[in-house]
């Protein structure tokens, strides 16, 4: 039952766009057709869902205070704690540089689709925001961690691929000339985020 708890809490109360609004710089680049929302939100998917355990273990078991006890007593006073934003990074870029090639490989339509936004992904606030509020939150376990990351990374999924069928649509709406593009799209976010902060009222 908590690992339900964490991951609907995940997705639609601590969503990381409608929430917190990380990672909105993809959100609002790649939001103009499905096909592009669909493909970066499943690499955002894959990538939270790898990088949020690896860096759950990291943490426990290499960076914080006393948690290398585990290769000898001696090191029970060691903390590694400042070098969590390095080590966050370098797991998250790792993970990105695996999804790009894959996805150059496989989709090359997808790829040249996506464009920039694809490394971009190992910069993406959201993706070290899953790895941070995981530090944050001290999950009892991996499968924990995990779940968070995987629900966080839906999340993002579903606001991406949501906004991207709503601008798919707007186009053929009467949309006054000064809100078009970018305007209109600042608007409906908005509006999306609070109408998911009504989520908040559910008891889990």
């Amino acid at each position: 039952m908590e690992y339900v708890n964490i991951f609907i809490k995940s997705i639609f109360i601590d969503n990381m766009i409608f929430a917190y609004f990380l990672g909105m710089c993809s959100y609002l680049a790649v939001s103009k057709t499905v096909k592009t929302g669909v493909g970066l939100g499943a690499a955002v998917i894959f990538v939270l869902g790898i990088t949020v355990p690896i860096n759950y273990l990291l943490e426990n078991y290499v960076l914080k205070e006393g948690a290398l006890i585990w290769l000898d007593p001696e090191f029970a006073d060691v903390d590694l704690s400042f070098l969590s934003f390095i080590m966050f990074i370098a797991v998250i870029a790792s993970m990105v540089q695996l999804v790009e090639m894959a996805v150059e490989k496989y989709a090359p339509a997808l790829y040249g689709a996506l464009g920039i936004f694809l490394p971009l992904i190992a910069v993406n606030c959201s993706i070290l925001g899953g790895s941070l509020f995981m530090q944050e939150r001290q999950y009892a376990n991996i499968a924990e961690a995990t779940v968070f990351g995987l629900g966080s990374g839906v999340g993002w999924f579903l606001a991406i691929v949501a906004i991207a069928a709503i601008r798919e649509k707007i186009r053929y709406s009467n949309v006054p000339a000064p809100l078009r593009g970018l305007g209109i799209t600042f608007i409906i976010t908005g509006l999306m985020g609070m109408a998911f902060m009504s989520f908040m009222g559910i008891e889990l």
